[in-house]
């Protein structure tokens, strides 16, 4: 494993991995808009056909979670990543592929978002256990931290260039933006050098009743006595709270408030100023206040932000609506930016 100073630079390999998570995450913030601009504009499709899309996102995670994560500790993470990126590139090029030709339709999309989900399932869980390897313990709030920050400043810039796109060569192809990004990622983790991952697992022979053991395991162990059950049902719900915010805001932006992609994005921006300003402050508000501090100060401002974003009814259609959106968005990001990396 690569040692470093607790307070000191943090390893080249994981700035290289930085990197890579920098660039896929900006091109999924253009893709997350583009998305949604692309069932609610293009496909003429309302709040529940949204929904629909970010159900087949987040379906694998639901039904496939506990499984994949018990496959994934069976084998080396680093191969797992490239080939996931890789899928997952080919796969959002099939979308302007089909509109080029004429054959995009909503179950095609929602296909193909499925098995987009599924492959970001099995990465997220490469990826996750993979930071360990990178950076040495003591170091991984702060390096979580980073990837936090590079997150946000995707965030930020990602929808505004997704509006723009959007605006210049429509929906379908703006996707391509994304596709790009998880090839340069897939790239610079093959590219790693001086990575001690451990050897494939030896263990016991993958069965069904072997892995439905250790998924019990696993789950004995977190609502056991690891101390974890709290903030585990506690992150259920605001994940549950959190999808029905993706779900819809682009359609309250777009239908309710008639905003352009380009205001949307523009809200969405902002939303990453305050996610990066939060991931910067994290480890200092974490000493400060301690890590459940931090973590409950960060669901109470998601909470406010949600709030806000619902008073742009109350004004204005057009810049005035989008900046209340963009208001509520801010405080969300900034929760979000802070909370992750405890």
């Amino acid at each position: 494993m690569v040692t470093a100073e607790t307070d000191g630079p943090l390893a080249p390999g994981f700035r290289r991995f930085w990197w890579g998570e920098a660039v896929s995450g900006f091109g999924s913030a253009v893709t997350g808009l583009a998305l949604q601009t692309l069932v609610v504009v293009t496909l003429g499709g309302t709040a529940v056909r949204v929904g629909w899309l970010n159900a087949a996102t987040w379906l694998p995670y639901l039904v496939l979670g506990l499984v994949v994560g018990a496959l994934v500790d069976r084998v080396r993470r680093r191969p797992v990543m490239v080939v996931t990126d890789v899928l997952r590139a080919g796969l959002l090029a099939v979308v302007p592929l089909a509109h080029l030709a004429g054959v995009l339709t909503l179950p095609l999309l929602l296909g193909v978002v499925l098995a987009f989900g599924t492959a970001s399932l099995v990465n997220d869980a490469a990826s996750q256990s993979f930071v360990p390897r990178l950076v040495p313990r003591a170091a991984l709030q702060r390096a979580h931290a980073r990837l936090d920050g590079a997150a946000a400043l995707a965030q930020t810039a990602g929808p505004a260039v997704a509006g723009l796109l959007v605006r210049l060569v429509g929906a379908p192809l703006a996707v391509l933006v994304d596709a790009a990004s998880y090839l340069f990622s897939a790239v610079v983790v093959a590219t790693l050098r001086h990575v001690d991952e451990p050897p494939r697992y030896s263990g016991d022979r993958l069965t069904a009743r072997v892995l439905g053991r250790e998924v019990a395991d696993g789950v004995r162990w977190v609502y056991g006595h690891s101390g974890l059950a709290r903030l585990a049902v506690a992150t259920h719900v605001w994940f549950a709270a959190q999808s029905v915010l993706v779900v819809v805001v682009a359609p309250y932006a777009l239908l309710r408030l008639r905003l352009t992609p380009l205001e949307l994005g523009l809200a969405y921006a902002v939303a990453g100023v305050g996610a990066l300003v939060g991931a910067a402050v994290s480890t200092a508000v974490g000493r400060r206040r301690g890590t459940g501090q931090a973590v409950v100060t960060s669901y109470l401002t998601s909470a406010v932000g949600a709030l806000v974003m619902t008073g742009a009814l109350a004004v204005p259609a057009g810049w005035a609506a989008a900046g209340v959106l963009a208001g509520g968005q801010l405080l969300h990001g900034w929760a979000m930016g802070l909370s992750n990396s405890h």
